[in-house]
């Protein structure tokens, strides 16, 4: 395991706030060469420190105005039926995110939808046609107050 210190927090935090930053305006911020920076910046993408990079899309901007909060229950919690669901739901393009969580649910599902009927599709595809969720819960998401994630360092 890498052992992040001072000088890696400084390049996640920077990092965090604008992933593509070149290597030259980083090293320069934090005081240290390119070749540290990217150094260490290797190293943490090595360990799993850094887990990947991606892009913030806005859902409205491309179709997708509602964001769901759904809790999931389950019948039965055998691991080969926990498999089963988390790989259905890794499929499913409409879900962002998706927990495995202790308390009345099992499992909390962030997902988006064009439109009402769209997210009834969903829910035939991820929950009515599966025999192993007992129930579900839906909140609609009325406003994107905050959505990151950001880790603080």
């Amino acid at each position: 395991m890498h052992e992040v210190d001072d000088m890696d927090k400084s390049i996640l935090r920077r990092l965090q706030e604008e992933s593509r930053l070149r290597l030259e305006i980083l090293a320069s911020e934090i005081g240290s060469s390119v070749a540290t920076v990217q150094r260490r910046i290797k190293a943490m993408k090595d360990s799993g420190v850094i887990s990947g990079e991606s892009m913030l899309v806005s859902p409205d901007a491309v179709g997708f105005p509602m964001t769901f909060l759904i809790m999931v229950e389950l019948e039965r919690e055998r691991i080969e039926q926990l498999d089963a669901f988390r790989r259905k739901v890794k499929a499913e393009p409409q879900v962002q995110q998706c927990y495995y969580i202790t308390g009345e649910a099992d499992f909390a599902i962030v997902a988006l939808a064009r439109d009402m009927q769209d997210y009834q599709l969903l829910t035939q595809r991820l929950f009515y046609e599966d025999s192993n969720v007992k129930r579900f819960r839906t909140s609609v998401v009325m406003d994107r107050t905050k959505v990151g994630m950001t880790v603080p360092l």
